[in-house]
Parts: C-alpha cells; structure tokens; sequence
C-alpha cells in the first residue's frame, strides 16, 4: 500500500496498531557476516507463525547495514520446488514509510490473518513459484529500525514521545500506545528514492552473503505504490554497482522489473485523477462530482500557477528541495484529495465507501503479540507505515519529482532487464489511466503498433487486457483495487509466474525472447472494456465481511474462530 501523495495527511489516515508492551530484545539470533561487509543477524521462524506447511523454511532478520541502520527481512523458501535452485524474488512496499508486511499479510505472501486472529494459508502466494524476500524500507518502517526506544504516541501530534529506559510499564497517561519505537532521526533513514537505493543495495548484499543457498539464480524485484519510483531508481543502481566491481559484493543478477499501480511520474499522474473521476472517467460508470466540484478539480489542475505549473517549477528547480515540497502538497490538497472530501470513497478501492475493510487489516495486531515478536526476533513493535519516514520524504518533495523513472526503466530495457507494469481499474490512488500514459511515455520501440489482448488465465475469466512489447508490458487488471493479488490472487500468481519466466503476460505460452523480429501483442488500441456499477458498494461494509473473489465485492460474513479458517475464495 502507498502512501504515494501528500506524505503526512495519508500516513494520518491509516490505521495505527494498538501497541500496550514493550518488546524485548531478541534471543538465539544466528550472526554471519553477508558480502559487502554488511553484518546479518537472523532466526529460523517456527512453522505456523506464517507459512504453515512445515516442509518449507523461512527465516527473518536484520541486515545491519549501518551502526545505527539495520533492515527487516522475512525469507520464505518457494513451495513447489526446489529452494536451492528457485529464482530470487524481493518485494518491497511503498509509502515512503510502508512495511512490506502489507504485501506478506495482504495480498501475496504465504499466509494471512482473520478476524479472530487465526492464521489462514495463501493458496495463491507467490513463493508457489519462487523464494520470496520480503524487506522493510528503508531504516524505521515496519520493523526495522536505527536505536530501538521505549516510548508512546502523543495522540494531538501522532510524535513518538521518549519514556525513560526504566520503564516497565505504561503510564496512564500514553493511553495504552506504549510501545519499543525506532527512534524517528531523520539522519538515519533515507530522505529521497535516490537516497534509499545504497540502502537497499546493501541489504540485498548482507541477505545474499548470508544465504548464499537461495541466491544463485536471477534476482527479481516486485513492488507496487511508491515502488514505481523505487523498482526504477533502485534497480538502475544495483546495474551500476555490478559495473563498479566492488571488492567483497556479489553482482545481482537482475531480471526482472515488475510494479503494480505505481507512482511514476506525478505530472502525468495528477491529470490522471481529473481523467478517472470526469475525463474520460473510469470504467465503473461512477461520476461523483457535481459540476461545481469538477470545475474545481479542473482549475486547481490546469489555472495559471497551480498544480502543473507548480510541478513545471519542480522539474526546472531540481535543487530546490522548498518548491518541489510545496507544489506536491498543493497538488495532493487541491487535486487528489477532493475525492476524499467530496464522495468519502476508499482511494484504494472506490468502488467502497470509507472505512474500508478490505484487504483485511488484522494482522498488525497479530504482529504486536510477543510470540510473534520472539518468533520473527524483532527488536521493535510493528507499524504499518512511518511517520517520519513518510516526513523525512516530504522534506526533498521526493513524491512531486518524477525523479528519472522513466529513463531508468528505459536504461533497464536496454540492459535486456524485463518491465512489467501492471495495475487494478478500481485504484483511484495510483490509477490505471495514468499508469498506462506513463508506458506511453517510456515509448519502447514499436509501442505505438502494440495492442491490448485479453489476459487469459486458468480459470478461463478474462481478468484483465495486456500490451506488450518484448520485455515490457502493461496490463490493465479487472476488478481490482490497488493491491491487485488480494483481489485478483489467480491472475496476479500467474501474472508473476509468466513474467519471471520470460513468457508472455497474455497467455503465458509465447517465449518472448524467441519471437523472430521480437513480440509485439496484435489487439486493440485501447482497452476499453466497461464494468459498470455492479460492485460498487453504496453502503459501509463491516469488517468481518469476506471478500468474495467469484462476485468482486464482499462475501459472507466470518463467524468461526479456526485455526484452519480461511475467509471464502481468498
């Protein structure tokens, strides 16, 4: 989940864990010294925490990458083959300031958490075909951290206040929010894409190095959010630190791009709100605005000195860290959060009002419980997204730069990397229309001659419509909001499957690589399917309502308390 646009206000709109204990350090951690003299510090995870088949391992740890910077991971070995010889895959969150747990306990990794706070088993999980490495990025989210803190939340600012290292119990005053905290420096996390990529490269160094089992083959990255500024930034730097020849680090192999409703490049993706909600409009025949409110819309956009003459201003100022800050909190204020204001829809999801309840979000307390914590060796409780992190982003106006993603995914192409960009109709947030005029951009070579095919899948439903040119694609996914495999987990497994197997995204049945005069997807110019307002909800769902993935919308309502309970067609 991202937290792509105005930093502060939707870190403020998420839920915030209850946390009402102070977490320990951990025991029996295994030390190894990973490559690039990056130190990694890990356990063996005890099956039933997450993945439930006790065939397949998993670990989880700290890379410390600087005295005061240490990473999260959770490894999980692929499920139906060999581990030793499985490709690579690492999957990092967005925000800036969201914990990859979103992407382990939501949508794509080997187990999520119901209602009653039961793990269930992701039969659609995507270490079904590969090891799966899931990371927190960068230093303070999730649960990573730079100097572990005993503290509380003022709840008028959302401040991490600091509780004096004697404590052991919570003050009446901190409301049951005490908890170990990362304490929120600005100097020991990162502050731009840019500057989170020696780190994440460092982290992958340490992973690799410490387990050197899993990382023979091809290396893989997936994202979504923020990752469509992380996925091309990051990965240009891993191809230019394998060119350096750095003494005691291992080239990464990289294959594979793949990014789900990305945050790319903010001019072309702020038009695209106006382009969802009332030209050309989104494919779910919902106009919310009246006439009034679009006119606005279209003024805080397009009038002289507003959001695209601000961001203009951005572009040509590249220093000036003030400016870009401002135009991208004018933008989120006046263009992307009328939405909010007006028609009180999930941005994630609009066909369903706010609050939300999918996907479902009770696995942050499942990870505050201390069996998890000794479990997984974490050093700090577990948020969902950082505050400062997101704050520390907001300070270089990281989220209003395009920041060069473009040209990097263009320099991936280039180096034989394949891009797959991919996002779900639904998503306000990171919307399809913009996604698809941001590949439009990157304008690989015959692009303009591709069309979209339908994505066929094994269950015989068209979920979705794909273009693709060679090893770049975009695929446009039916009834989906931003996180695409919680809604749509069939698709997105094989999606992923093809991708990484250097298939085609349509069918999975074409080598693209062996197609004589290279593949070009032979369609429509434009995809133009139209779900209408079937699943838009027009009432609050409650949260103990399953998502129903035959229908598209909410299912049945969960009611046992089973170990074994696995909410309907998840």
């Amino acid at each position: 989940m991202l937290l792509p646009l105005t930093l502060l206000a939707l870190v403020a709109l998420l839920p915030r864990p209850s946390l009402s204990q102070f977490v320990p350090a951990p025991s029996k951690l295994t030390r190894v010294m990973g490559h690039a003299g990056v130190p990694v510090r890990y356990k063996k995870v005890p099956t039933g925490i997450c993945e439930l088949d006790p065939k397949v391992q998993s670990f989880s740890g700290y890379a410390d990458i600087a005295p005061d910077q240490h990473i999260f991971f959770w490894f999980f070995e692929a499920r139906n083959q060999d581990p030793t010889k499985a490709p690579l895959t690492v999957w990092i969150n967005g925000g800036p300031g969201s914990s990859s747990m979103i992407g382990l306990f939501q949508e794509l990794g080997p187990c999520g958490v119901d209602y009653f706070g039961n793990v269930y088993n992701n039969p659609y999980s995507w270490s079904n075909a590969s090891n799966m490495l899931f990371i927190d990025h960068p230093a303070q989210v999730g649960f990573s951290y730079s100097v572990p803190v005993k503290g509380y939340t003022d709840p008028d600012t959302q401040n991490i206040v600091v509780l004096p290292d004697d404590t052991t119990a919570c003050p009446e005053y901190a409301n049951g929010t005490c908890g170990t905290y990362s304490y929120p420096d600005p100097n020991l996390t990162a502050n731009s894409t840019a500057n989170a990529a020696p780190s994440f490269w460092k982290t992958l160094q340490g992973f690799m190095g410490a387990f050197p089992q899993y990382a023979r083959n091809g290396f893989h990255f997936t994202s979504e959010s923020y990752g469509g500024h992380y996925g091309p930034i990051f990965n240009a730097y891993i191809e230019a630190q394998n060119a350096k020849n750095i003494p005691n680090a291992v080239k990464i192999s990289l294959e594979t791009v793949m990014i789900g409703n990305g945050w790319y490049d903010p001019y072309i993706q702020y038009q695209a709100y106006y382009n969802f909600t009332v030209s050309p409009g989104n494919t779910y025949d919902y106009r919310g605005y009246t006439p009034a409110q679009e006119a606005i819309v279209y003024n805080s956009l397009y009038g002289k000195g507003n959001c695209l003459d601000r961001l203009a201003s951005c572009k040509a100022q590249t220093g000036n860290n003030a400016a870009c800050s401002a135009a991208d909190n004018f933008c989120a204020s006046q263009v992307e959060f009328p939405y909010d204001n007006f028609l009180g829809r999930d941005e994630y999801d609009m066909r369903e009002l706010d609050p939300d309840p999918f996907p479902y979000g009770f696995y942050p307390d499942y990870l505050n419980t201390p069996k998890v914590q000794e479990a997984i060796g974490a050093y700090v409780n577990f948020s969902e997204s950082n505050d400062a992190v997101g704050a520390n982003f907001g300070t270089t106006g990281d989220d209003g730069r395009e920041a060069g993603t473009v040209e990097a995914m263009r320099s991936l192409l280039k180096d034989g990397v394949t891009v797959a960009l991919y996002a779900g109709d639904a998503d306000y947030n990171c919307n399809w229309l913009g996604g698809e005029a941001v590949a439009d951009e990157v304008a690989v070579k015959g692009w303009a001659q591709a069309g979209y095919v339908n994505l066929s899948t094994s269950d015989g439903v068209v979920h979705g419509q794909v273009k693709q040119v060679g090893g770049f694609s975009f695929t446009r996914v039916y009834e989906s909001g931003h996180e695409v495999p919680f809604y749509q987990p069939l698709a997105s497994l094989e999606m992923f499957e093809r991708v990484l197997g250097g298939k085609d995204v349509a069918t999975g049945r074409v080598e693209v690589a062996k197609v004589r005069g290279g593949y070009v997807s032979k369609g429509t110019r434009f995809s133009t399917y139209r779900e209408g307002n079937g699943t838009v909800q027009w009432d609050v769902v409650g949260r103990n309502v399953t998502y129903d993935t035959g229908s598209d919308g909410p299912g049945v309502l969960d009611l046992t308390n089973n170990i074994d309970n696995t909410p309907q067609q998840l």
